[in-house]
């Protein structure tokens, strides 16, 4: 069972909030938080489908392709990673030694093909290149991680109003909705600037139901100005935060999440007596890969 810890801290004191972390994080130390929940589809589909290699693209400090790399460890399959920027290689930063300690076989693009990858000419020099491989989009965005995350809700076991998780691909986020009750609601928090486009994103992947969009909701206040930026001011909120409460955050992903969902509470946006549930997502290897 996936642990649910209770939070006390002066905001929720003052407002009356019940607020509770979901521990993902807790899975597994290397293929745990919503990564695991996006990858086990896939991982079958892959099986299915006769493959036993799975590409997928990241960043240099990508949760998913470290998740990726230690999964195909662990269950024995072959992975392969894109990696943006050509400048980088396998020694790089903490995420991609470990990556390809794990067996990973790393690529890297210049940032102008990884914008443009999935171009048909692009596409095409990855398949000419690797050969018939079972691809995953960046970040493990597709519908088989939505279906995957729609699992998480399942390992909540007491009644809740919100449930709040941040957002970069915004499949968790979309998977959560699909099995919210009626009376529920998801909140996720945004780490990247200019996010609106994950709006018709996740609506895509929930279907456009009205009952099923009033149960969702976007705040896009609390990117820090960027995906990736980490300012001192929330370094030092995450540090102050695994004092009070013993849970460490990433600062690209849940520390965010977190400053903003204690924001939201100081604005009123949970009444008093309202149990909040926020997401571990995990991501906690990118604290050491960043430092």
């Amino acid at each position: 069972m996936i642990p649910l810890q209770p939070v006390e801290l002066p905001v929720t004191l003052r407002t009356g909030i019940r607020l509770q972390v979901l521990r993902l994080d807790l899975l597994h130390p290397e293929y745990g938080g919503n990564k695991w929940f996006k990858l086990k589809f896939n991982i079958e589909r892959m099986r299915r489908e006769g493959k036993n290699t799975l590409l997928t693209y990241g960043g240099a400090h990508s949760n998913h392709i470290a998740a990726t790399a230690a999964a195909g460890k662990e269950f024995g399959f072959k992975t392969i990673g894109i990696i943006r920027g050509d400048e980088l290689n396998p020694e790089s930063n903490a995420t991609l030694r470990r990556a390809a300690e794990q067996g990973m076989d790393l690529h890297f693009l210049t940032r102008e093909q990884y914008r443009n990858k999935h171009r048909p000419e692009e596409k095409k020099k990855i398949l000419e290149k690797f050969g018939d491989v079972y691809h995953v989009p960046e970040g493990g965005a597709n519908e088989e991680a939505t279906r995957g995350c729609a699992g998480i809700i399942a390992e909540i076991h007491e009644p809740f109003d919100f449930i709040v998780c941040a957002c970069g691909t915004g499949s968790t986020l979309a998977g959560l909705i699909t099995s919210l009750e009626k009376a529920q609601m998801a909140i996720g928090i945004p780490v990247l600037s200019e996010a609106q486009f994950l709006e018709e994103r996740i609506t895509g992947w929930v279907g456009p139901d009205k009952n099923l969009r009033s149960r969702w909701k976007l705040y896009y206040d609390y990117s820090f100005g960027r995906y990736g930026a980490i300012t001192p001011e929330l370094r030092k909120f995450a540090r102050e935060f695994r004092e009070d409460t013993g849970i460490p955050l990433d600062c690209i992903y849940t520390a965010k999440m977190m400053w903003g969902l204690l924001d939201l509470t100081e604005k009123g946006v949970f009444m008093k007596g309202e149990k909040v549930i926020a997401l571990h997502t995990g991501g906690l290897q990118g604290n050491r890969s960043a430092e």
